[in-house]
């Protein structure tokens, strides 16, 4: 599993590829283009951070909620008079087991409910506001013609040098940066 996997882990390109964005950005852009990219990608931060919580926080809820049924179903299971014998029809009788100690409730089962709802909630939370951030921040960028133009404009240059460091890496028998 890689460090991508989870949007609250997507921070960076690497160190190349990151340098080489710096001067793009340096280069190609206006100041109050580079602001608007700079509050655009806390305004992504920002909804992945809250949707993250948001989802762990529903996991947990989630979590607490199933555990709470499973032990009421538990006890209304245990409270009632189970038979404890079958007879058939030829008049042959057979125990039943007493089955109330796999139903029951125990920690292990509790660990993994709040584990995997957890989880559940915090990829779902994260992925969710990572999304929501992105289309805001992209509707804030490109309000403006102009600036949306040279951003775009920086990104295609990155781009391309970006691909030409990873081809001369593949002609040099090395393991290219991916973008």
């Amino acid at each position: 599993m890689s460090t991508d996997s989870l949007a609250a882990f997507r921070k960076s390109l690497g160190p190349d590829l990151n340098a080489l964005a710096e001067q793009h950005l340096k280069h190609d852009l206006r100041q109050s283009d580079r602001d608007a990219l700079k509050s655009a990608a806390s305004t992504v931060s920002t909804h992945a951070t809250v949707g993250s919580l948001l989802g762990l926080g529903l996991g947990v809820f989630l979590a607490f909620r199933l555990r709470r049924s499973r032990t009421a179903m538990f006890n209304a299971f245990k409270a009632k008079e189970k038979p404890t014998a079958v007879r058939y029809a030829d008049g042959r009788e057979e125990a039943t087991p007493d089955v109330t100690r796999f139903v029951q409730p125990s920690a292990v089962g509790d660990i993994a409910t709040y584990t995997l709802l957890g989880a559940g909630g915090l990829f779902f939370g994260g992925e969710t506001g990572l999304l929501t951030g992105s289309f805001r921040a992209r509707s804030s960028i490109w309000q403006d013609k102009e600036s949306r133009e040279r951003i775009l404009g920086a990104f295609r240059a990155f781009q391309a040098d970006a691909l030409r460091q990873q081809a001369d890496a593949i002609d040099r028998g090395e393991r290219p940066a991916t973008l």
